[in-house]
């Protein structure tokens, strides 16, 4: 059994979902989303995401955080923005000690979707079924949140089962 928290990164939102992997069964625990207010300061909410983050793995006690990379878009000022965020997300984890995977955009939608190039409402619809959810969860951040804990789940059932058939 193993406890995954998935985190999708942003300044404005960081979507986050808690899941159990137990014996190849996935298990919704608790997801949510950490806000930020537009006008504030960068650092300002940068410090909000640091320390509501930091809440959260004092809460939950995930056995370890997937976090989906950063991918750069056309908007460099928001890239930059977004891995920053995404920068006091690993480091509340390494501060409480709790072990980071991270898996790019393009392999959270073919883990979940079959497809790389899977729109952002099949990622939802998707998460929805393999989790039994009886809605695709809002916002889009906390679906997709959910989809890079389960992309985590399928990838650890993997190597553990590659480890065991050696």
């Amino acid at each position: 059994m193993i406890r995954i928290l998935g985190i999708d990164p942003g300044t404005a939102r960081v979507g986050w979902g808690l899941i159990e992997e137990n014996f190849g069964r996935l298990t919704t625990l608790k997801y949510g989303c950490i806000t930020t207010e537009k006008d504030e300061l960068a650092e300002k909410r940068l410090s909000v995401i640091f320390h509501s983050m930091t809440k959260l793995l004092k809460a939950l006690k995930p056995d370890c955080v997937s976090v989906e990379d950063l991918f750069f878009a056309t908007n460099a000022k928001t890239a930059i923005a977004v891995g920053q965020a995404r920068g006091v997300i690993l480091l509340s984890a390494a501060e409480q000690d709790i072990p980071v995977a991270s898996y790019s955009p393009v392999a959270v939608k073919k883990a979940i979707c079959g497809t790389g190039t899977a729109p952002k409402e099949q990622v939802g619809r998707m998460i929805t079924k393999l989790l039994h959810l009886k809605e695709i969860p809002k916002p889009d951040d906390t679906a997709d949140a959910l989809a890079i804990a389960a992309t985590h789940a399928y990838s650890y059932k993997m190597r553990r089962h590659m480890q065991k058939s050696r």
